[in-house]
């Protein structure tokens, strides 16, 4: 009975990680070129379930201190926030474009978070995430930058209400992530890129896109997380 139940459970177990395969094997992949080129990618499909959803776009490339992002979103309709929060408040509450970026090739439990919103004001913080999935009762963290500015990190927002367009284009210092000057050539990532979308009549419920899209309505399931190359 003891070594069926040891057998069942190699089984289990077994299956578990060929899924875990698997679904690597069918993350997004990006190669990132030195600026003034720039990788692309787009995404239109919701968290979790997949439907459609605004089409949301990033640029991004790296010079020798920092990696840049332009951050598009399309068909915006509501430029929501709350004017009266600031630097690293909960302005993931409104609407928001995200990145998640960690260097490194495994499923990060620690990775920085950047958000903007349409005010172009901005979060940043190192999240501590070892659980990798947001687990309940488990330990979940943010340790915040709090002088952003004086550290490297810029933000420049343009509003075309018009075009129903939103731009938002960011700059992070690479030496947040150990790498030094000159050195991000080759090196390897696990990122994704998020959009939430909400307004004066469904606030504080939200619509959620990702170009990775977890399988449950969180941005932190790093799993998920698509594979990157600075080339």
């Amino acid at each position: 009975m003891h070594h069926k139940s040891a057998l069942t459970l190699f089984t289990v177990v077994g299956v578990l990680l060929a899924s875990a395969t698997a679904n690597h094997s069918s993350l997004p992949t990006l190669s990132v070129p030195a600026c003034p080129k720039k990788g692309h990618v787009q995404y239109s499909k919701s968290v979790p379930d997949l439907t459609a959803f605004p089409l949301t776009a990033v640029d991004l490339c790296y010079s020798s201190s920092s990696i840049e992002l332009t951050f598009t979103a399309y068909n915006e309709t509501n430029f929501y926030y709350n004017a009266s929060q600031g630097t690293n408040d909960d302005i993931w509450e409104y609407e928001v474009m995200e990145a998640f970026l960690y260097r490194g090739t495994e499923d990060p439990q620690t990775y920085i978070e950047l958000e903007v919103n349409p005010n172009n004001v901005t979060y940043q913080a190192v999240v501590y995430n070892p659980s990798k999935v947001r687990a309940d009762n488990a330990p979940f963290d943010h340790f915040f930058v709090t002088d952003p500015a004086t550290d490297g990190f810029s933000a420049t927002t343009t509003l075309d209400e018009e075009a129903q367009l939103w731009t938002s284009e960011v700059i992070v210092p690479l030496g947040i992530f150990n790498v030094d000057n000159g050195t991000a050539k080759g090196t390897e990532w696990r990122m994704n890129f998020f959009r939430t979308i909400t307004d004066a009549t469904i606030y504080p419920n939200q619509t959620l896109g990702a170009w990775s899209p977890p399988n449950k309505a969180s941005f932190h399931i790093t799993p998920y997380f698509g594979r990157v190359t600075f080339v």
